[in-house]
């Protein structure tokens, strides 16, 4: 596996600031960088940035210290580009698993003023530490398991009351998380089951999106009784609807059976994830992925900002004779009667 070296160790005391440089940190399992704001019971728990990164920004005339974008470990020699959540790193002693790439700032903080950018939400790798120890600058950083950015990466959510109280087994979402995998060869970065709650259930998905997870499939609550309150929780999170795979579903279903035609199921985007209802059913679930599968990695390339026709665009692109063509136009003044 691919080997880089540890340049540099950093932590603060509080959240939104530059942190400061030190020469060596314990890492707690479950926890992160001892001293931290950042460390806790949480997703993420150390901030890496690559060193190619910070130079890129350096070239553009900053004078960057260690740490002013927030991150806690600076790496070298290791292509972060190609690393996907679920990533595992060895640094040192320590053992990191990669479980969020990049995110969303919804307010400007202290490191992008003091900067005039932040390459934290693009670049920036967010990991758990599965293993703890002792870091120092100069230590060892290995890949020792990759999965490839390009995988998409997916999040199933079983929606049911009694599956969450513990009364009846799941079994449509790792049926669901199985199909993923071998027909998408889509990488599972969560599994979670939630209550029948449309504000729990809101909150879930605005947060796997906020992760910047490329798919969220959701099973169950689709139908008409009155605890059903997934189509309701989605619309409530996702900015457009895609109705052609909803119809898409209803349709190969009701091939099987007239009940196809309750369901109430939508789907969506919410920035650049896609949100898909299946029903709670294993049947049902299988059937309605089925029918749309075909067309979710062609989704995911094109919210990625991927061309979705790379060869025939390529031939239809225009190379502008001046610039100033594809400059906006000021708005001519309005005529007066």
């Amino acid at each position: 596996m691919a080997a880089g070296k540890l340049l540099h160790i950093c932590i603060s005391a509080n959240k939104g600031i530059a942190k400061h440089e030190v020469l060596s940190a314990n890492l707690l399992v479950e926890h992160g960088v001892e001293g931290d704001a950042h460390a806790g019971d949480w997703h993420r728990q150390v901030s890496l940035l690559a060193h190619v990164d910070i130079e890129s920004m350096r070239a553009k005339g900053l004078t960057l210290e260690p740490g002013a974008f927030g991150e806690n470990l600076v790496i070298d020699g290791i292509d972060a580009d190609e690393l996907g959540v679920g990533s595992r790193l060895k640094i040192g002693d320590v053992l990191l698993e990669l479980t969020q790439l990049g995110k969303v700032c919804h307010t400007r903080c202290a490191i992008y003023y003091s900067t005039g950018d932040c390459i934290m939400p693009r670049t920036g790798l967010f990991a758990r530490v599965l293993e703890g120890g002792k870091l120092e600058p100069g230590a060892a950083v290995e890949v020792v398991e990759k999965v490839p950015r390009a995988a998409i990466q997916a999040a199933v959510i079983t929606v049911s009351d009694r599956c969450a109280a513990g009364t009846m087994i799941d079994t449509a979402g790792p049926a669901v998380a199985n199909l993923l995998s071998s027909k998408l060869q889509a990488h599972i970065a969560w599994t979670r089951t939630i209550p029948d709650e449309i504000d729990q259930l809101a909150e879930a998905m605005k947060e796997l999106c906020d992760r910047r997870v490329d798919l969220i499939v959701t099973t169950g609550g689709t139908g008409i009784s009155a605890r059903d309150v997934t189509p309701e929780a989605t619309r409530m999170v996702i900015d457009r609807e895609l109705p052609g795979l909803a119809e898409a579903m209803r349709a190969a279903s009701a091939l099987k059976t007239p009940n196809a035609l309750l369901s109430r199921a939508v789907a969506g985007v919410r920035r650049e994830t896609l949100i898909v209802n299946l029903p709670g059913s294993l049947k049902g679930a299988i059937e309605n992925l089925d029918a749309i599968a075909a067309a979710l990695p062609h989704a995911v390339k094109m919210l990625r900002g991927e061309s979705a026709h790379p060869e025939s665009d390529a031939g239809r692109m225009v190379k502008p004779k001046s610039p100033e063509l594809y400059q906006p136009q000021p708005a001519s003044a309005p005529k007066t009667r």
